[in-house]
């Protein structure tokens, strides 16, 4: 189970006691506000992209979107979100409980500045009913995110 995964990941910086688990679906931004009882805004959603024969993670904030030309200006290429499918097999986690945490080496992550407008966010771990609550820096490192993109909208 993918929880788990990312559990025994979280272990190795002492914060898989941390995880969250709800009795309910977490696996919208809506739903996860409300289980989490916070602004939809503060959850984070972790997008996945095509990148060659992988793909590309990257953490936003609730309520962006992906803009288009600053994706592409940002990485050399269209945005193309993965499928469900695609997603499940790339990342190891399956849609509404994506996130950056105990991912196959070759899957780069990225955090958008739309986050860092909070002082605690909170993104998925792995099932689509878990979240742990992470600070902008926490978020970046325990996700080993290369640096921080500028590639949404909607959310100034």
């Amino acid at each position: 189970m993918s929880i788990e995964i990312v559990r025994e990941y979280l272990a190795q910086f002492g914060r898989d006691k941390d995880i969250m688990e709800f009795e309910t679906s977490s696996a919208t931004v809506e739903l996860a506000a409300q289980a989490v009882g916070v602004e939809a805004a503060r959850i984070t959603k972790t997008l996945a992209f095509k990148e060659g024969d992988s793909c590309i993670l990257i953490g936003v904030a609730g309520d962006a979107k992906v803009d288009n030309k600053k994706f592409k200006a940002e990485f050399g290429y269209k945005a193309k979100m993965l499928t469900a499918e695609e997603t499940l097999a790339l990342t190891g986690h399956a849609v509404g409980g994506v996130c950056s945490f105990g991912v196959p080496e070759n899957v780069r992550s990225f955090v958008d500045v739309s986050l860092k407008r909070f002082e605690t966010v909170f993104p998925a771990c792995g099932s689509s009913n878990s979240a742990i609550e992470l600070t902008c820096d926490d978020i970046f490192t325990l996700t080993k995110s290369e640096k921080w993109v500028d590639v949404c909208k909607d959310w100034e």
